[in-house]
């Protein structure tokens, strides 16, 4: 823990931790210290020389946000003389910027609109100039317009420090502009529209490309989210105008080591509006569905569940929330009398190996990658891949273990690019021999494995870190947790944002697997969720089939009954991320049409079957969130599953949003698009 000083500002006596800054040194204690430039979280440049401050004993004015506070420091933030700089920075800016307040999307939460508020300028006392800049809008995400560009810099810092480096400065002085390299527009320019540019900007000069006239922002009811689209389970900002979702934004606090969503997070949310949307009960009536209603719906679901009895099964994605996994495990044994339920989590892990492993990625400074490709550029857990290299930014080092070559390997400080298990087994015994002990049974197992020189070197690194992380996915878990026997803390990584929690509810099957169901010999299938994508017709492998899903999915085509279920935007309850977090998922906007939530529709199929069932209450999913499971030594070898890899696990999740929303000009833009 930092040691901390006492300082006095504006007359006020405060304590801060030695090394911090004056601007957060001042912000934590109530008192605003102008800035245009800085970025929380990020070391300051002092481009923008609006945060300059008096301090006692100086000759002149200093840069807040680069000056770290001291013992005894006095600071005055208010003196005639910087007041003085700061309106004439904003006069100067405003003779370069568009004046159409009245007009402007980001009226309300502009910052240079706030301050030439503060200071009283109306008009600049400079000669205006206008540059023309051309407006980059021939994309649907962002529209990044130069002429309100106040040449802070925080977009091309963000971007820089994600690793996705796509914005820079060009040109010099006041016709400088920020821009992509050889000033192409983003869709040519490996821009992954993550949009966190769009965070960063303090006025017009970037904006998510439909907002304007969707509401003012102090119109929009602010909701607190998570996203739900990948493991990753970022946290999210909906903005509602009128009952409809206007915009999302990262829902981390400013500076976070995770403020950051990607594409699908951010501008998936239109999906909700497609031509697939689930709105009202299909039933099968011949070769084609047909729209019903809920009564007929539930039914005739109630009816070939009860004829059914045990021989029924029940399928679900590992996303939905964890009220939905009580309450369908309770339907399921309770209603169904069947013990045939099961996730997709069973693709790609077991029991042991999701609900295994937490970790603090803030405080981490070293990263073991073990057999994972995150990558923002594909949208496969892209939130990691961000976070890791912020890291690295930041001072952390990166080992990728993996038998190919991910993306990411390309900031490592060592790439073990061979079989997972063989440079598992190395590494642990490279730590035994440099005096680190363990499990009796892990030394017994890799003294006979062969130490490289570069395995010598990730030893060093594990050695010399004080709180090392080993990312893993799944199938690699038993063999990478052998290595936090020794030091450090190992987490699976899943590719679907609640599968910790469907596992900790206790969604796991006693009876016949996800593989087995699908495969046939079913009176009756139920599948909850966006199931992957099937090589096989299902339809043909079972008697009755009902999907419950919030768009017609092609599994949804199949179906003898469609149940319209409520997006995780129009839902609520909680989930468990994969560092083992509880978090809270709050209903955005209403359910489209005759659309219900998960639970809600297990609930009235349970009132119409005769074995009425509850809704879970808080105290249920804490209590199941109890069970911990202790890594103890493993044979280091890979987990077995079904072949299907994340890229295609996520690719099916996403399915119904991809191809449903303006993220399919996305899709279809980047496979003629090479950068």
């Amino acid at each position: 823990m930092a040691n901390m000083v006492k300082l006095t500002i504006d007359g006020k006596e405060i304590c801060a931790p030695e090394g911090m800054n004056l601007v957060e040194a001042a912000e934590a204690t109530g008192i605003h210290i102008p800035n245009l430039c800085y970025l929380k979280g990020m070391k300051g440049i002092g481009a923008c020389r609006m945060c300059l401050v008096e301090v006692e004993g100086m000759k002149g004015p200093m840069i807040a946000c680069t000056m770290k506070v001291k013992e005894g420091m006095v600071i005055n933030t208010k003196t005639e003389k910087v007041q003085e700089v700061r309106k004439f920075v904003i006069d100067l800016i405003l003779s370069m910027h568009p004046l159409d307040c009245m007009t402007c999307t980001k009226a309300g939460v502009c910052n240079l609109q706030k301050y030439a508020y503060d200071f009283e300028i109306k008009e600049s006392s400079f000669t205006r100039k206008k540059f023309g800049y051309p407006v980059d809008e021939a994309n649907p995400f962002i529209k990044r317009d130069p002429d309100y560009c106040i040449l802070c810099g925080k977009c091309v810092r963000i971007c820089k420090e994600q690793g996705t480096k796509v914005l820079e400065f060009m040109g010099r002085g006041v016709g400088s502009k920020v821009t992509t390299a050889n000033d192409k527009p983003l869709q040519e320019s490996g821009c992954t529209f993550c949009g966190s540019c769009v965070d960063a900007c303090p006025v017009n000069a970037l904006l998510e490309a439909d907002r304007w006239r969707k509401g003012r922002e102090w119109e929009y009811e602010k909701v607190g989210s998570v996203c739900l689209s990948c493991g990753n389970a970022c946290d999210i900002t909906v903005s509602v105008h009128d009952n409809e979702v206007a915009k999302i934004n990262a829902g981390a606090p400013e500076g976070s080591i995770e403020q950051y969503i990607c594409a699908i997070g951010r501008f998936g949310f239109d999906c909700m509006k497609s031509e697939t949307r689930l709105t009202s009960p299909m039933k099968r009536v011949g070769n084609e569905l047909k729209e019903t209603t809920w009564e007929d719906a539930i039914e005739t679901v109630a009816k070939e569940l009860k004829k059914a009895g045990e021989n029924a099964g029940f399928i679900s994605t590992a996303g939905i929330l964890n009220e939905d996994a009580l309450t369908l495990k309770k339907f399921a044994s309770d209603a169904v009398k069947t013990k045939n339920v099961d996730t997709t989590a069973s693709l790609y892990g077991d029991a042991d190996t999701l609900i295994s492993g937490s970790a603090k990625l803030d405080s981490a400074d070293l990263f073991v990658l073990v057999d994972l490709n995150p990558s923002q550029w594909d949208r496969v857990l892209p939130a990691i891949d961000a976070v890791i290299r912020r890291r690295i930014n930041a001072g952390a080092k990166l080992i990728v273990i993996n038998s190919s070559e991910p993306k990411v390997a390309s900031v490592a400080t060592v790439n073990l690019i061979e079989n997972e298990s063989s440079a598992l087994m190395s590494l642990a015994k490279a730590l035994i021999d440099k005096g680190l002990t363990g499990d009796k049974k892990l030394a017994s197992a890799v003294s006979n494995a062969s130490v490289t020189e570069a395995v010598e070197k990730a030893a060093t690194l594990y050695m010399e870190a004080k709180n090392p992380v080993i990312l893993t996915s799944p199938a690699m878990y038993p063999a990478a947790a052998n290595i936090s026997l020794l030091k450090g803390v190992a987490v699976s990584v899943p590719v679907e944002s609640n599968a910790k929690g469907v596992i900790l509810m206790g969604l796991t099957t006693e009876g016949k697997t996800y593989k087995e169901m699908v495969s046939g010999g079913m009176n009756v299938l139920y599948a909850a969720g966006e199931i992957p994508a099937l090589k096989s017709e299902v339809r043909a492998n079972v008697d009755f089939l009902i999907v419950q899903n919030s768009h017609l999915s092609e599994l949804a085509k199949q179906a003898d009954i469609v149940l319209p279920s409520a997006t995780f935007l129009e839902a609520e309850g909680s989930i468990v991320d994969y560092l083992g977090r509880l978090k809270y998922v709050l209903k955005a906007v209403e359910p489209a049409g005759e659309a219900k939530q998960h639970r809600n529709i297990f609930i009235e199929l349970s009132k119409a079957m005769g074995s009425p069932i509850k809704e879970p209450k808080e105290t249920e999913i804490k209590k199941a969130m109890k069970i911990k499971a202790k890594p103890s030594f493993s044979p280091f070898k890979k987990k077995e599953g079904l072949d299907i890899s994340p890229n295609e696990m996520i690719e099916s999740i996403n399915a119904s949003v991809i191809n449903g929303s303006r993220l399919l000009w996305l899709k279809e833009t980047e496979k003629t698009v090479t950068v």
